[in-house]
């Protein structure tokens, strides 16, 4: 039987872009489920980093998504919109969603949640979405990543290097990440990689040919963008592939494009939060069938940072933007 749901619920939102301190908690209406979706009772929002952007005022939600921020959440479905299956009422899942995650009560659309399997605890659930879609589409499906081959992933400890990092071995990579600072290189070790690179001690470029023999590596996955690049260039081997993600060193970039040229490079990029929700679903389809065993099995786990409640939403932003932290950060509703 459905249960009686409030008519107001407690999300985290902010009036004004600024630092973490402009997010509080605020009283709400809980949302109604449309055709296709459903409303999910949130136990656990994951906190990225596009949710700091969006709070510093820089990646405005797309439209008709909640400008409440949070874009992956795990928690029970309590309604559904008209055209979803009656089995998911009352079932544990995890969801990608477009916003609205830092709250009591999130919709999503049922076609992008995944089934939270028996023995994975719900804050874990909640840090899956938004990397391993992330991860997935643009290393497997744009990145073209083929066992046997190397990646050279940057913020080897983030939430997106980390699953990058367990994803890869799971798959037949060997794995360069680069970190700063030696006990984040001796963490991104521990998860998995194959080498970590200290890009603050070192050069990254000289330390990747070193480690290749001077092949270079097949993959880059860049969420430095900026002065990054043309470095990120010489590190690929003939018909690389090099991939970005994010532009937190700049959206600007100068390369040698005689040398794309004569090295048959392919760069190509993605954001995922403003697809359609076709791609979404296709998506998550692709991982249901391809990764999402390896989570039923335990084989794939995320790596955790710290848990905050949902009221303490800017202390988890405080966190991230310190850079301190290993793996992801997620915050507890109700």
């Amino acid at each position: 039987m459905a249960e009686t749901l409030p008519e107001t619920m407690i999300a985290v939102g902010f009036d004004a872009p600024g630092g973490p301190e402009v997010l509080r908690p605020v009283r709400q209406p809980v949302p109604q489920p449309g055709a296709g979706q459903v409303l999910i009772r949130v136990a656990y929002a994951g906190v990225n980093r596009p949710d700091v952007v969006q709070r510093q005022g820089f990646y405005p939600p797309p439209p008709g998504a909640s400008p409440i921020p949070g874009l992956e959440i795990s928690g029970t479905v309590v309604a559904l919109g008209t055209g979803v299956d009656t089995v998911l009422l009352g079932q544990p899942v995890c969801a990608l969603v477009s916003g609205g995650g830092y709250a009591d009560y999130c919709l999503a659309e049922a076609d992008h949640c995944l089934p939270v399997p028996e023995g994975l605890p719900l804050d874990q659930a909640a840090a899956l979405p938004e990397t391993l879609f992330t991860v997935w589409h643009n290393v497997f499906e744009r990145g073209y990543a083929r066992d046997g081959e190397t990646i050279l992933v940057h913020g080897g400890t983030s939430g997106i290097g980390s699953m990058a990092i367990m994803l890869g071995k799971l798959f037949g990579l060997t794995v360069i990440v680069t970190c700063g600072g030696a006990d984040k290189c001796a963490a991104a070790l521990q998860i998995g990689a194959d080498h970590a690179i200290d890009y603050k001690a070192q050069d990254f470029v000289e330390e990747v040919k070193r480690i290749t023999g001077g092949q270079g590596v097949e993959l880059v996955l860049d969420m430095v963008a900026g002065d990054y690049v043309a470095r990120n260039l010489q590190c690929l081997r003939e018909d690389g592939r090099h991939v970005t993600i994010a532009v937190q060193g700049g959206v600007r970039a100068e390369i040698n494009m005689a040398q794309v040229m004569v090295r048959r490079l392919t760069l190509t990029g993605s954001t995922l939060r403003p697809r359609s929700n076709g791609f979404k679903a296709l998506l998550a389809q692709e991982i249901a069938q391809s990764a999402w065993p390896l989570v039923e099995s335990g084989a794939l786990r995320p790596i955790m940072d710290q848990t905050f409640a949902l009221a303490d939403a800017a202390a988890a932003h405080a966190r991230m933007e310190a850079g301190a932290h290993i793996g992801k950060i997620v915050l507890k509703a109700g």
